[in-house]
């Protein structure tokens, strides 16, 4: 059948439709400042009612740090310039802040805008985090390079001075045994010496976990946090999250570090779902021979262990190239759980999903 032969009755009708079911923010807005027409996935995200939405300017919606820098962009669009990609802030009814994506296209001759947008909040979220780590990572670099001006300074002259002495003694004119004990104690005490380097690097991690905030975090409260954050992304994916925490609902840990595990792991199960499937993850704690543990198991692609092996925690390490990663994610994950004490690690099969554990410290 031709598409010509379609009615175009059923063709208008098959439009309204899209514009009713689409889970993307669909809306047409006039030259005057007003929405004219939303679809419900602006209500459903926002908490607005449609009459509400139309009621008052679109400005009043837009997160007030955003919204001059908004006017002046929008300003392109009464011009005929379309706006591509344009990210800003709106405040939902209940007062939270969702970052969206838009792309709007004017049509002059009837003053009005159609745009489409995005909700991207939780990859606002961990480009935060991303950030954070990565302006950690830079401090470090930054000491680690001062460390290396102090240890060159300190440790080389004096290690050097004494390696000469050792290399100048000829020990087959010595026969005092005590003698011998002695320079053999010295030579050992300077060998100790090109440790030092290393236990530099020790203090450096020792002086990161102190900077840290720990404090006795609840993870269903954490969970609660990240669901509400993704709670469009997870209604979107279908996806069912069970939950465990009677083995234990408290941890000391960085509550901050803890939210960004749970997105970047609850994120990642959704994201790597088997094609024609509905992402099922599992959240659970769990005692094993005093530890505590809490285990991320979904039932999604998977990894070949073989061939991860490990680098499955290295920076821009992607597996499934079909699919949009950066390969940061588990990156922030084992640099966050690691530079508390505790340890991450993955059990997985291709096609079985995947199961991450995470053994805290204390």
């Amino acid at each position: 059948m031709d598409q010509s032969d379609i009615p175009r009755s059923k063709v208008i009708l098959n439009k309204e439709l899209f514009f009713e079911i689409s889970e993307d923010l669909l809306c047409i807005a006039g030259y005057d400042g007003y929405f004219k027409l939303t679809n419900p996935a602006v209500s459903k995200l926002l908490g607005y009612s449609s009459e509400e939405l139309l009621a008052r300017p679109v400005n009043e919606f837009i997160y007030f740090e955003d919204r001059e820098v908004t006017s002046i962009h929008r300003e392109g669009l009464t011009k005929s310039i379309p706006l591509l990609n344009y990210e800003n802030r709106y405040v939902a009814k209940n007062g939270e802040i969702v970052w969206l994506s838009w792309t709007s296209v004017p049509l002059d001759e009837e003053q009005l805008v159609f745009a489409i947008a995005k909700n991207i909040t939780h990859k606002k979220i961990l480009e935060r985090d991303r950030n954070a780590l990565l302006s950690n990572l830079t401090k470090i670099n930054q000491d680690l390079k001062q460390l290396t001006y102090t240890t060159s300074h300190d440790l080389r002259s004096p290690v050097n001075n004494l390696l000469s002495v050792f290399s100048l003694l000829d020990t087959s004119k010595i026969e005092d045994e005590e003698t011998l004990e002695f320079i053999s104690m010295l030579k050992s005490a300077t060998e100790s010496l090109k440790d030092s380097l290393n236990q530099y690097v020790d203090i450096l991690v020792k002086k990161d976990l102190l900077t840290v905030n720990r404090t006795e975090v609840s993870l269903a409260e954490t969970l609660l946090v990240v669901r509400q954050s993704l709670r469009s992304l997870i209604e979107n994916a279908n996806a069912t999250i069970h939950v465990d925490f009677t083995e234990f609902e408290n941890v000391q840990f960085s509550k901050a570090y803890m939210e960004s595990i749970f997105l970047n792991l609850i994120t990642n199960a959704i994201k790597y779902v088997k094609p024609r499937n509905f992402p099922v993850i599992h959240i659970y704690t769990r005692k094993v021979d005093g530890l505590k543990q809490l285990v991320f198991s979904d039932e999604g692609m998977g990894f070949n262990m073989e061939e991860v092996k490990d680098r499955i925690f290295g920076l821009n390490q992607t597996f499934h190239n079909h699919i949009d990663g950066k390969g940061i994610g588990l990156y922030l994950v084992h640099s966050q759980i690691t530079s508390l004490g505790g340890s991450i690690a993955l059990e997985s099969k291709p096609n079985e999903g995947a199961k991450f554990i995470l053994s805290f410290r204390g």
